[in-house]
């Protein structure tokens, strides 16, 4: 008899940071058992999961005693061991999104081909091997090179302006990326389940920091034409349709200054720009990447709210306990929801917590985004 998700049903999540921790507060309300594996023993996924497990996320063995009496696994992070999991689905757990897209998506290199092959836009790069390659492609500068593996939230990634910037360049398998001169950043969210129903939230506009190449915060949805967003969805839509996954994938893009629509990167997972659906949306992103890993339908993606996203990063200067100054602030406001994500210790630039700001007056709405960027402060 096949088991219902809400009844001795148990989830597994690879990673227990912040957005695993959202993940199993969207699961409580579909009864789920959840267990969770992270290296960090304080992660913040550990005191509200019904199973904790201290362990590498990247190692076989530890990922497949994790496994192995599981129903589904999940991911909140690209950096696992996805032969573990490749395994795991062979012996009959079933693993969103699909391991073979998971190892797809942790090589950049193998994800920009994925878009050359597929026909989907994207900015023109050369794959580097070696540090020493750089010095045949100066016709990109002024470019981006990414390394291939191990990048992650900014890390990973350089400007090359001019050669003289070869010297201190990844001598690493990247890939070296024609630089786009873009008027927006924006990013959709699309989530297909197991019988093919996809469903698409709203462009979002993402504003970055620029010290930190961090999301500093985002509006939705993204001011932009009718036109360039249903371009965006479409080009979020045909991604997922060819890679064929199940669950949800965030699709960060540029448009350039001549309005093309080009596709940045990638993610399998519930996204840091997708935060705000949790008040702004009828279905949040947690919800509805369970719905598509669960093969239920898909919620609705409308809008309650226009809405801003905040990220709360730890102040320079700031390494111990953390202290969340001006929150008592705040939270005197109208349609302002703090989400803290369980940090114990703060330092500079780490993610801590992420503030959702709603309101239907768009003046009112920037108003508020600046009072709570200005008012809060995570200090040690």
């Amino acid at each position: 008899m096949k088991k219902s998700f809400y009844q001795d049903f148990k989830l597994g999540i690879l990673g227990g940071g912040q957005l695993g921790r959202m993940l199993i507060q969207e699961a409580i309300n579909f009864n789920l058992n959840v267990s969770v594996i992270d290296p960090d023993q304080e992660a913040p996924c550990k005191n509200i999961v019904h199973k904790f497990v201290n362990g590498s996320i990247t190692d076989y063995e530890t990922v497949m005693n994790f496994g192995k009496d599981l129903d589904l696994i999940t991911i909140e992070i690209e950096n696992v061991n996805a032969e573990a999991l490749s395994d795991l689905e062979k012996s009959g757990v079933r693993v969103f999104p699909q391991p073979h897209i998971i190892k797809l998506i942790q090589d950049k290199r193998s994800q920009k081909q994925f878009y050359k092959d597929n026909g989907i836009p994207t900015a023109d790069f050369v794959l580097i091997n070696h540090k020493s390659d750089l010095e045949q492609h100066g016709d990109m500068l002024p470019a981006v090179l990414k390394l291939g593996k191990a990048g992650y939230d900014g890390r990973g990634v350089m400007t090359m302006k001019s050669a003289e910037d070869f010297q201190k360049a990844f001598d690493a398998p990247s890939l070296l990326e024609k630089k786009i001169d873009f008027e927006k950043e924006i990013s959709v969210i699309v989530a297909r389940n197991m019988d093919g129903e996809i469903s698409v939230f709203p462009v979002v506009e993402l504003v970055f920091n620029p010290v930190y190449n961090l999301v500093d915060y985002l509006f939705a949805p993204a001011n932009i034409t009718e036109k360039t967003s249903e371009k965006a969805i479409s080009i979020a839509k045909n991604v997922i349709e060819k890679l064929g996954m199940v669950g949800l994938l965030a699709v960060e893009m540029f448009i350039t200054k001549e309005g093309e629509v080009l596709v940045n990167e990638i993610a399998p997972r519930p996204h840091n720009s997708g935060h705000h659906t949790i008040e702004a949306n009828f279905t949040s992103q947690y919800g509805q990447h369970l719905r598509a890993i669960l093969n239920l339908p898909l919620g609705s993606t409308n809008t309650r709210a226009k809405a801003a996203m905040v990220n709360l990063l730890g102040e320079e200067g700031f390494n111990g306990i953390a202290r969340y100054e001006g929150l008592e602030e705040i939270l005197k406001a109208d349609g302002i929801f703090p989400h803290l994500y369980g940090k114990k210790f703060t330092k500079p630039s780490r993610k801590m917590g992420h503030i959702t700001i709603i309101d239907n007056d768009e003046k009112s709405l920037h108003q508020k985004l600046n009072f709570v960027k200005s008012t809060i402060k995570v200090k040690a």
